[in-house]
C-alpha cells in the first residue's frame, strides 16, 4: 500500500527531514515537538532521555516490538504524560503499557507518532521548521 500523502506538495524542507527521517522523529524534531507540550495544569512537560524510557519500560516489563523510530518511543512517553497522565493513566506503569500499546498496535501504522504530531501540527496552523529538524 502507498502513502496517500505521497502526491501532496510538501512544505519546504520536509522532502529533505523524510529523505533523512522517514516518517520518525529526529532528535531536534522530538525536543521541538516536547517543547510545545504542556500537561493538564498547564506546566512544559520534562523531555526525557532515551535511556531513562528504555529503563522505565525494561522496569515494568514493557517491551516494545516496533523499534525502527528511535525517539518515537520517548515522544509518545512525553505526549502520554502531558495528556493523560494522572487522568486515565493513573500511574508510569500504566504509562508505560499506553507507550506498548500505541507503538505495536498490531492493526496501526508503525510511523502513527510521527504522522499525528504531523497532522495535529497541519490542523493548529503550525509551521514545522523542518530545515531545522534535519
Amino acid at each position: 500500500m502507498e502513502r496517500l500523502d505521497f502526491y501532496d506538495i510538501l512544505p519546504k524542507g520536509m522532502d529533505a527531514y523524510l529523505s533523512n527521517h522517514g516518517h520518525h522523529f529526529s532528535k531536534p524534531m522530538l525536543e521541538w515537538a516536547v517543547g510545545m507540550m504542556r500537561d493538564k495544569d498547564g506546566n512544559k512537560v520534562k523531555l526525557v532521555d532515551k535511556k531513562t524510557v528504555d529503563e522505565k519500560l525494561s522496569t515494568f516489563g514493557v517491551t516494545l516490538k516496533r523499534t525502527e523510530g528511535y525517539y518515537d518511543s520517548i515522544y509518545v512517553w512525553c505526549m502520554g504524560t502531558a495528556d493523560y497522565l494522572g487522568s486515565s493513566i493513573t500511574d508510569e506503569i500504566r504509562l508505560a503499557m499506553f507507550c506498548r500499546d500505541y507503538i505495536d498496535d498490531p492493526d496501526g501504522n508503525p510511523t502513527r507518532a510521527f504522522d499525528e504530531f504531523y497532522i495535529n501540527c497541519y490542523a493548529k496552523g503550525i509551521d514545522i521548521p523542518w530545515e531545522d529538524m534535519i
